[in-house]
């Protein structure tokens, strides 16, 4: 791939626009999905590469995702298996960034003291029997030494309008952890298989 040195016009906006494309693409394909991994490259270092790509490419947008092969089957949402997954992965320096999507479930506060202190499957499956419990997505990309985005997204109900613009939330300390994890994937030297 083309390697282009010079820095993004304005990383923060190709970041968000590169992840409401992914929300977009996400959101079309229903609910009950797997974690999902992007690599975020640049998109004229695509567009040089792939020619072929170029009218599949969004007009303007500086960074594009590309979906990666499925996870393993056993890593969901918020598991062990994904702490796992994401702390042995690794970018190659033409990668700009990456993004992870799950569904995550989001209990009201003081919900956990009812759960109790059980972990892994045992809490992921106490929480979706939660009388309270709502599914989300989690959207989280970082970009090498630039910004990061959290975004969440609440599984609407049943009678919401199939053709509403996907809301999205955000705060500062949404998801750190994850983001932490993902810059790490950056940082971590890719294997020579």
């Amino acid at each position: 791939m083309v390697r282009v040195t010079e820095a993004l016009r304005d990383p923060e906006a190709a970041l968000s626009r590169c992840i409401r494309e992914i929300v977009d693409f996400v959101d079309a394909e229903g609910w009950d999905r797997p974690p999902a991994m992007f690599a975020l490259v640049r998109t004229a270092e695509l567009a040089a590469a792939e020619p072929d790509l170029l009218d599949q490419l969004e007009d303007g947008a500086e960074v594009t995702p590309l979906e990666q092969p499925p996870l393993p089957e056993d890593i969901d949402g918020g598991s062990p298996a994904l702490d796992e997954f994401l702390a042995t992965t690794s970018w190659p320096e033409s990668v700009a960034g990456c993004a992870l999507v799950q569904e995550i479930v989001i209990l009201p506060p003081g919900a956990e003291n009812e759960i109790g202190d059980v972990t892994g499957e045992a809490a992921r499956e106490s929480a979706f029997a939660h009388p309270e419990h709502k599914r989300a997505r989690l959207f989280a990309g970082v970009l090498r030494d630039g910004p990061s985005l959290a975004l969440l997204q609440l599984e609407p109900d049943e009678d919401a309008d199939p053709y509403a613009e996907v809301e999205l939330l955000t705060h500062d300390e949404l998801a750190p952890d994850l983001v932490h994890a993902l810059y790490a994937t950056l940082d971590a030297e890719p294997d020579d298989d």
